[in-house]
Formats: C-alpha cells, structure tokens, sequence
C-alpha cells in the first residue's frame, strides 16, 4: 500500500514537472464556458455548412438548451439574472451559428463576431457567478440573523428576569453583561456586573433563596463564583437535576498525568472536573451509603491513569478498598494481549498497622534520600520542587479513613498518625502526596491544621446525610452550600485551589469495570526510580512476597476458639470474662483499679443484698450493674465512676476526665450513656443546666 502510494504520488509530481493538469471533471468557469461556447459553435457551424445542414435545426437545439437550462434553474431557486444570462447564452449562439452557416464561418467578420460573443458570455457568465454567490451568502447571513435574533431574545428575557429577581430579593442592582447557553441543554451562565462595589459572596448568601424564586428543580441551584476580576460575577443556573442519574465511568482509559490534572467526576453542566495534586493533598469526605467508596475506586482509577504516580493504598478494614486492584493480577486472573505479566493496579497495599507503619517509614524515608540524592537535578531545572515523571514518579498514599486515625486516641493509631503528618508536611516538594477519606466533615476531622492548610482539594458525598457534614467548615468561605442539594448517592460538592466548591457527581464503577482497568494500564504504571527503591529498602521490595500477602488470599476465620477441655468450641467471650493469670489490657486494669477504689471506700466485697452478719449494718452496696453485661470497658468504667461518686453524684465532665487518658472517652460520649441509664433507671438526673449532675440508683432512698 505504501509502494503503490508512493508511485502515484511520483506519477503526479511528473505530470507537474511536464505541464499544467486538466481537471475533466470539474465544471465550467465564465473563461472554459465561454471557450467551450465559441469552439462548439465554430465547429458547428463549419460543419453545418459543410455538409448543407439545414439552419433551422441548430436554433430548434438552441431554443431547447435555453428552456432546459432555465427549467433546471427555477427547480434549484436560481436569480432571475442568471436564468436570463444562460438563456441568452444558448440563443445568441445558436443565432450567430445559423447565421455562420448561411454566409460561411471563415470570414473576418464571422470570426470576429464569434469572438466578441465568446467575450460577451464570459463577462456574463462572471457577473451572474458573483451575484449568484453575493445572493447565497446573503441568505445564509439572513438566516443566521434571525437564529441571533430569536437567540438573543431568550437570552434578552433570561437577563432581564435576573436582573429584576437579583434586585427584588438581594436589593443589589447587576447588569449583565452575557448570557452563555450551556452545551449540554442542562442550564445557562450569566455574566454579572453589580453595581456599587459588590462581591459575589454578597450574591451568594442568596442563591438558596435564588433558587426558590426562580423555581428550578430539586437539586438544581443558582451558584455564584468569582468573575474575570473582582468586579464580575458568574451566576450559574441550572435547570436540569444530572446529579440523580447514575453515571458510568467513561470507556477511555487514555493516558494522563498529575501535571496535567486528574478526572474525579462531571459538574451539573457536563463538563469534567479535574484536581491538580502535585503540591496538593486532598480529602474526602461521606458518611455510610454515600459513595465513598466508590469515589475512592474513581481515585485509584485516575491514578492508575497516569504514568508518572505509584499509588499506595492504607485500609485498616481488611484491605478492602485496594483488593480489588490487586488480587485478580495476583491471581493470575488477568491475560495481556502481548502475554507479559498484568501488574496490580496500586504499587503497595497495607491493611494491618505493622504493614502501614512499614507503607508510612518507607515515604518518609524515600522523601528524605530524594532531598540529597536529587540536588544536582533541582538545580538543573532550577525549581525547588522535584520533577516528577515516568521515571521518577510520585507517591500518592491513600489511606482510607485516614482523618479519623488522626484524632484517634489509640496508642497504635497516634503512632501512625504521627508518620502520616510527617509525610504531609515534610514531603510536598518531593513528590509524596496523600488522600485522606472520613465519614464526616466535623470540628474533629477539621481541626487539625496539617489537614486544613495542606488538604486543599475537597470532597463531600452527602447522600442526603445532614450529620456530621457541616459543609461551612469543609469549605469555608463558600456560601450557598447546602445537603439539600445533593441528596443522590455519588452526589456532593468539589472545591480545588482552581475551581470554587460546587456540585459535582461522581462516576460508578464497578468490579468488572476495575479489571479492565487494570489490564488497560497495566503497561503504564512507572517503576520506582532506583534512588528511592534504595531508600525504601527491603519494605519495599518484599512487599509482595508470599507471607507479605497471605492475608489477601487466606479465608480461613481466625481461630480465636478456647481449646481448654472444659470449653466447647463456639465463640470467645474472653471479654465478657476477667483475664486470667494477668492483669489483661490496660482497659481491664483501668476497670479493675476503679473497682478497686469502690471496694476500700464503701465495703463493697460482698454479694448484692447480702448482710457481713453485723447486726444494724447496711448490706453492701449494690454492684451488680458491674457484672451485668455493658457494650465496652469504657463504658463499665464510667459506670464505677459514677458509683464512686457517692449520693452527691456527678456529671459527664468529671467522668470524661476521669476516662480521658486511659480510653479517650469525649464528654459527649459520656452524655450519651448518661441519658441511656437515666432512660432506664440506673441513674437519676439532679438539678438542670450546668449545675445537673447523676446519682446512681443504689443511692436512692428506696434502695
């Protein structure tokens, strides 16, 4: 095919070189008409008076081409002028050819005459083309005319409506400067200008109430953002809900970068929203049944994308979110089409608190070496941020509630959050990234200033979910935002240093789904750079040996039975049950001590309702609420506490603080319990207000 191209082209090029190329096929201009006109008379008419031809029948043919041409003009709406000019074309030359004929075509004049003729159709000819082409354009202008027109007036009554509907509930006077249609048919974009120095944030505490006015459908808003300078505003409106559809991921597995931006799901009016994590962390928030994890399927999606990230995956919950992205390549499951082996779609998978420690030291360690080891490459490109790529990728670590291990009070969990905001605050310039998820967008998730500052790309899937999302301290700044809108599963708001926070959807994915895409990018995923893989060190390279991943494959329940002879197998209720030959967790010894100190103070040792066989002496207090069943250590030692406090009581500040350092019980904590015993008569409620405190029932009168 190449060959034979090649010779064609080579066979056109000579016939250039040689002379001009005669294009048979391609119709008449005025110059060819007239020549083919003058030629075919001339010859004709030598013809005819060659051979006696009679004159009548060549203008009989003339008479017949003027009324064909002018049949087929009027059927394809030709102007008059051009209509007349063919017409008189054919009878012109039919008359000087019967003329030619009778008194011989080679004299002057007959020669002459065909040559004024000839220059006379031409110039004809010419003129009816221009006013052919004058008069196509101008109906194509007409019409366009009247699609502006109509146009502009939906957009003229769009403006006006807004005009009138922004001063009549915010009192702000705007003028609007343009009105943008969007592509998919799902809203419009108004281009505002107020008056008097006002912001779009004073627009934007209005948009509910825009909203309602302008009666747009459930989970359709009027949103204001910041306009090309601080004087403008953008209102967008859209008329059409997209969030309550399920939307699959796209079939385009194309290549990306992190440079370059990473889809994460669409807004309301189609278009793509992309985040940008170079410098950036992002977190993720959503309560139970909103499409977080899903959304976190979509995260991975993207990274596996790109070819210059290695995506490392923390999941206390049994790995679950990045075992899909790693078992079925593990497996064998997968086949390429060119038979290498199908890599994992994530680099590194820790689902145990030994795995992410060992996950969190090799970053912080890779981290560190890249500072020394890439010096002569930052001063080569003069930045001081490294320059990540296919061959020196970056990290991204996504750690699955990881907002929620950074305010936890666990010994182990304090550790690791310890190694995860060194990471975040070390390791930016050196290409370590992270992307936390939570359940909730609460004081606690938000209150820890690494996240704050460093995790400026945000997400929350409300699902409908108005606990714990409180959208003003997940975007703060941003007015307008309510649950309310998104209430779809998948459905919530993204806000990035580049677009403002706003309504976005997430795309499904599904199992099937993850191992094409797996297969899909399998080629793709870059290798550690050799001076990190060095830093990482035999972590890092033994990550997926056999008894490093023997927990992904094992189903095997763990075997907590009791296999003393006195016990049958069933179910461990060791912690219904003292330890014995220790003093167990420091939960049982905490619970112990308390019970301890209620034994030495109130005589407590003997059995409830019991007398010590000392006439007039009370029986001991009743602590049969210890032994009745409670749903954790904390909670029994907040009921001892309580005990403790005597018949004066006590309230949940006192009790938290007494439980704060050895199980990280919050005062709310406590309140819940409170008011669950009071409910069912453990305890009994004194005073109101700050000054209410709980007495335990064993103190009451009738006890």
């Amino acid at each position: 095919m190449t060959s034979s191209t090649a010779t064609t082209n080579k066979k056109v090029r000579q016939q250039v070189g040689s002379g001009p190329v005669l294009d048979w096929a391609a119709g008449h201009g005025p110059v060819t008409g007239a020549l083919s006109a003058t030629t075919g008379a001339f010859a004709l008419a030598t013809t005819g008076a060659a051979t006696a031809m009679p004159p009548g029948w060549v203008l009989a043919a003339g008479a017949a081409g003027a009324l064909g041409h002018t049949v087929a003009g009027l059927r394809v709406r030709n102007a008059g002028r051009t209509l007349a000019t063919r017409a008189a074309s054919w009878l012109v030359g039919a008359g000087w050819t019967t003329w030619a004929m009778t008194t011989g075509p080679l004299t002057w004049a007959a020669l002459g005459s065909l040559a004024t003729m000839g220059i006379g159709i031409g110039a004809a000819a010419r003129s009816a083309a221009l006013f052919e082409e004058a008069r196509e354009e101008e109906a194509i202008a007409a019409e366009q005319r009247q699609i502006a027109q109509e146009l502009s007036a939906e957009r003229r009554a769009i403006a006006a409506e807004w005009v009138e509907r922004i001063q009549r509930i915010c009192s702000i006077f705007v003028r609007v400067l343009a009105v943008e249609m969007w592509p998919t048919g799902t809203g419009y974009s108004l281009d505002l200008e107020p008056q008097g120095g006002i912001t779009h944030d004073r627009i934007a505490q209005y948009t509910v109430a825009l909203s309602a006015d302008a009666k747009l459908p459930h989970g359709c808003t009027a949103a204001a953002t910041p306009g090309i300078h601080q004087g403008r505003t953008i209102l967008d409106v859209t008329t059409v809900n997209v969030l309550k559809e399920a939307l699959d991921y796209p079939d385009d597995y194309s290549r990306l970068s992190v440079l370059t931006g990473l889809p994460w799901g669409v807004r309301t009016n189609g278009e793509r929203v992309s985040v940008f994590l170079r410098e950036q962390c992002a977190l993720v928030v959503g309560p139970t049944g909103s499409g977080k994890t899903n959304m976190v399927h979509g995260i991975l999606t993207s990274f596996a994308r790109a070819d210059d990230l290695l995506t490392w995956v923390i999941d206390l919950n049994a790995g679950s979110a990045g075992l899909p992205w790693v078992l079925p390549a593990l497996n064998g499951e997968l086949e390429s089409a060119d038979g290498k082996p199908v890599r994992p779609g994530i680099d590194w998978l820790a689902s145990t608190h030994e795995e992410a420690m060992l996950m969190l030291d090799a970053a912080l360690a890779i981290g560190l070496h890249r500072k020394k080891a890439y010096q002569d490459l930052l001063a080569k490109a003069n930045t001081d941020l490294l320059p990540v790529s296919a061959r020196i990728p970056q990290i991204m670590l996504v750690i699955d509630e990881g907002a929620e291990i950074l305010v936890s009070t666990d010994r182990q969990m304090k550790l690791l959050a310890k190694k995860i905001l060194e990471v975040i605050r070390m390791l930016r310039a050196m290409g370590v990234r992270t992307v936390l998820t939570a359940l909730g967008a609460t004081s606690s998730v938000l209150g820890n200033l690494m996240i704050r500052r460093e995790g400026k790309v945000r997400v929350a899937l409300t699902g409908g979910e108005t606990e714990g999302m409180d959208l003003s301290k997940m975007f703060p700044g941003r007015r307008g935002l309510r649950v309310e809108q998104a209430p779809y599963k998948g459905a919530g708001f993204l806000g990035t240093p580049e677009s403002p926070a706003a309504l976005f959807k997430a795309w499904r994915i599904l199992p099937n789904q993850i191992r094409e895409i797996t297969l899909a990018t399998s080629d793709r995923h870059p290798r550690l750079d050799d001076v990190s893989a060095k830093a990482a060190g035999p972590a890092y390279a033994r990550r997926w040996d056999t008894d490093r991943t023997a927990w992904m494959r094992d189903l095997t329940p763990t075997d907590n039975h009791d296999h003393s002879p006195t016990t049958s197998d069933g179910l461990n209720l060791s912690a219904l049950r003292q330890v014995e030959g220790g003093a167990g967790s420091s939960e049982d010894e905490m619970l112990r001590r308390f019970r301890e100190e209620i034994d030495a103070q109130f005589a407590t040792t003997t059995e409830p309702n019991s007398s010590d066989g000392v006439p007039g002496r009370p029986a001991g207090l009743d602590l049969s609420a210890l032994r009745e069943e409670q749903d954790s250590p904390a909670q029994q030692a907040a009921l001892a506490a309580l005990i403790a406090a005597g018949p004066d009581g006590t309230g949940a500040s006192a009790i938290a603080r007494k439980l704060a350092d050895a199980f990280g019980t919050t005062r709310q904590t406590v309140v819940g319990w409170l008011k669950t015993w009071t409910a069912d008569g453990t305890a009994v409620r004194v005073g109101e207000g700050t000054k209410a405190r709980y007495v335990h029932r064993s103190y009451l009168p009738e006890h």
